[in-house]
């Protein structure tokens, strides 16, 4: 992959002006991934941002309206570079089977640097989607986000591998909530093992986390 040159399509709504348009808004994206995963969404700013990108803080606003905005943008950016990867490992699979393991894999496994996209990390942003990647949909404008289309990428990779799970067990009735379960609760289990080992069971050299979920989602249906 990281000798094609690709464009993860992030739906317009969620920015002002598209930061891929100018190396500014690749820097304010860069940087900003940096700074919230270093201080933490609660004590990032842009005015915080623009003193490190050497910009005036009113030009950060020009690309997004709020620092919400930009989280919601960043959260949107992860999950259509998942999905990029779900329906590159799994075009040319036949078996539902091998296509429900390659995306557990991707889904639950430590993620690396994807060199296709020089100005993000993709690491650090994996390490807020699981810090404070749910402050992206727990408002109290989820609602109305959500009838904007904020959340639609999440909720169609979702449906994807939920539609791998009926490929193998048609009658099973609860795809999406195993599903989404799966991928937020690899989240809990990641943040877990690194901050709370005590409420997991991971061990220093072997994936757990994917063995774990890999045999979970086979039981549950089967």
């Amino acid at each position: 992959m990281e000798h094609l040159k690709i464009n993860i399509a992030v739906d317009p709504t969620l920015f002002i002006k598209d930061p891929e348009s100018s190396e500014l808004g690749k820097k304010i994206v860069g940087e900003g991934i940096e700074m919230i995963n270093s201080i933490g969404y609660e004590s990032f700013t842009f005015k915080k941002l623009g003193k490190v990108i050497g910009s005036n803080e009113s030009s950060i606003y020009r690309y997004f309206e709020s620092k919400h905005a930009l989280l919601v943008y960043l959260v949107n950016w992860y999950w259509s570079w998942i999905e990029y990867k779900l329906v590159f490992n799994t075009t040319n699979l036949n078996n539902p089977e091998e296509k429900l393991y390659k995306a557990i894999q991707l889904l639950v496994e430590d993620i690396k640097e994807d060199n296709s996209f020089s100005y993000i990390n993709e690491i650090l942003l994996n390490k807020i989607i699981i810090s404070e990647g749910s402050k992206a949909y727990y408002t109290k404008e989820i609602d109305i986000e959500n009838k904007k289309g904020y959340y639609t990428t999440y909720k169609r990779l979702v449906q994807r591998i939920s539609d791998f799970v009926l490929a193998i067990e048609p009658k099973y009735p609860y795809p999406h909530m195993l599903i989404s379960t799966m991928i937020e609760g690899a989240h809990f289990q990641r943040y877990f093992s690194k901050h709370l080992p005590s409420l997991t069971d991971t061990e220093r050299g072997k994936d757990t986390i994917v063995n774990f979920y890999t045999e979970l989602i086979h039981k549950a249906i089967r």
